[in-house]
């Protein structure tokens, strides 16, 4: 009986993601950063804590409505309520 080596079929996958985590070992502070920054506003600005709605078609809508006025919110912070106005009759 001969020794064999298997790998699993997508352990390539794996072997990209160790590659990619030598070269940059924390992406956790970049997500941070960029992703869950506004998930933390909504609870913070709008105490979205948990969502109001039941099923998901409501859900998605509820959270459409949180990251609608999110947008806007950053919109006006970054342009002021004029520069907002401008960019909307443009």
């Amino acid at each position: 009986m001969a020794d064999t080596v298997s790998r699993w079929e997508h352990e390539d996958v794996l072997d990209r993601m160790q590659q990619r985590l030598n070269v940059w070992p924390n992406p956790m502070r970049l997500r941070r950063q960029t992703a869950e920054h506004p998930f933390g506003s909504f609870k913070a600005w709008m105490g979205a804590t948990h969502f109001l709605t039941k099923s998901l078609p409501r859900v998605k809508a509820e959270m459409s409505l949180h990251v609608l006025a999110y947008n806007i919110k950053r919109a006006i912070a970054i342009l002021g309520i004029d520069g907002l106005t401008a960019a909307i009759r443009a």
